[in-house]
């Protein structure tokens, strides 16, 4: 069996990445296991310093708030504001913005843009929506964004409400951000007739910026069009969520992470236009294969945004899933034998990259066993989900590997 797992190895670069690859990709998914770990983020920088210098790559996509990401991406673009500032009001996610790897990614991103001409500098951008598993944000940001930009380049006798009216009918922020609504529906406003009204008048503002794109693309710029655009899908995607939040339905949380995965998804192919892009987010968001969740209202299921994503770019995305062997410091020692990290494990090496479709195959006859984690922090590589995987990034001790460049 060694001998068979043997022929599957890869040194972990980038080179090696995108020779494992049927085609090149418009997006490259690098899944990690758990959140926030040296060794994973400083991995994560080397491979995207990699392929920027080396392969052409020129966007780095993270899962952290797509409207925050816009100051990060300001910054590493042109200097706009300083790295305290952006660090602090980049990132969505507490572990985001106080992580060295984190912020040594951003400093480097603009030290390597400062002289280049614009076609040619690096870009950051978060691809979540502007919500998590506990609340949602409000979508006044959005909104009105949106309808700041038709009124400025568009026809202003097209808009189909004002920005009092906006304002009117979203009415206080706090009503919208209620941690208490995502356990109990009647606390949602999003069934309100408020929200309905925003939800169609939302509906309209983005289908005015598609009828007239020829229009704002050449009175403005296509920077500023790809902007609206962005929050034309937040506006619509945020008002979607906080409907399906008033749901008093049993499919209520099911709804609710699908509709999550699917404004990641929508972020992503809008990317997938500048291509290519290097993702990073937890493998459950970017696996091809259904993703489940137990909640505190039962178990649910989902397509995840590397699921959709993968169904209509097909070979041009190319899933990593990261595995690990030890974290040892959240109390997850040295994985069982009989487990993919448990074989992996017993090989020399503290890294290694791995074709999953090939180690799959060697292991068909005897099907290693899925892990179990002592943690709920991190969860485990699922065997059945190998053969639809384009590589395995094995780390073995996650305390120890990996260094932020």
């Amino acid at each position: 069996m060694a001998i068979g797992i043997t022929g599957t190895l890869r040194a972990f670069e980038a080179s090696a990445v995108l020779g494992l690859l049927p085609a090149r990709p418009r997006l490259l998914a690098l899944g990690e296991p758990v959140h926030g770990e040296d060794a994973l983020l400083g991995l994560r920088n080397e491979l995207f310093r990699q392929l920027a210098e080396q392969e052409g790559f020129l966007t780095i996509a993270m899962e952290s708030d797509c409207l925050r990401g816009l100051l990060v991406d300001d910054y590493v673009t042109s200097g706009q504001g300083t790295l305290d500032e952006v660090m602090e009001r980049g990132f969505s996610h507490a572990w985001c913005n106080v992580h060295p790897a984190n912020r040594e990614l951003v400093r480097w991103m603009r030290a390597h843009n400062e002289g280049r001409p614009a076609s040619a500098r690096l870009r950051f951008a978060g691809f979540a929506g502007p919500l998590e598993i506990e609340s949602a944000e409000s979508p006044r940001q959005a909104l009105t964004a949106l309808h700041g930009y038709l009124s400025a380049w568009g026809d202003p006798g097209l808009l189909p409400c004002t920005a009092r009216t906006l304002d009117r009918l979203l009415g206080p922020d706090d009503r919208w951000t209620d941690p208490a609504a995502m356990r109990d529906p009647a606390r949602s406003v999003g069934r309100s007739a408020e929200a309905g009204r925003l939800r169609l008048l939302a509906d309209d503002l983005a289908e005015l910026l598609a009828e007239q794109t020829p229009h704002l693309i050449a009175a403005g710029s296509r920077e500023e069009w790809e902007r609206a655009r962005l929050y034309a899908r937040t506006a619509t995607g945020l008002l979607r969520y906080h409907h399906a939040m008033a749901d008093p339905s049993p499919a209520r949380m099911g709804r609710l992470c699908a509709l999550r995965d699917a404004m990641m998804a929508r972020n992503l192919l809008a990317l997938a236009a500048r291509g290519p892009v290097l993702v990073h987010a937890h493998n459950s968001h970017l696996q091809r294969a259904k993703s489940a969740m137990g909640t505190w209202e039962g178990p649910v299921e989902w397509w995840s945004a590397g699921a959709l994503v993968s169904a209509e770019l097909g070979p041009r995305y190319a899933l990593l899933t990261t595995a690990l062997g030890t974290l040892r410091h959240r109390g997850v020692d040295t994985p069982p034998p009989g487990t993919v990290e448990g074989l992996l494990y017993a090989l020399p090496g503290e890294r290694c990259l791995v074709d999953a479709p090939r180690l799959a195959a060697a292991l068909a006859a005897a099907p290693p066993a899925a892990r179990v984690s002592p943690w709920f922090g991190y969860a485990p590589l699922d065997p059945a989900h190998l053969a639809e995987t384009d590589g395995l990034v094995f780390v073995k001790d996650a305390g120890r590997a990996g260094q932020a460049p």
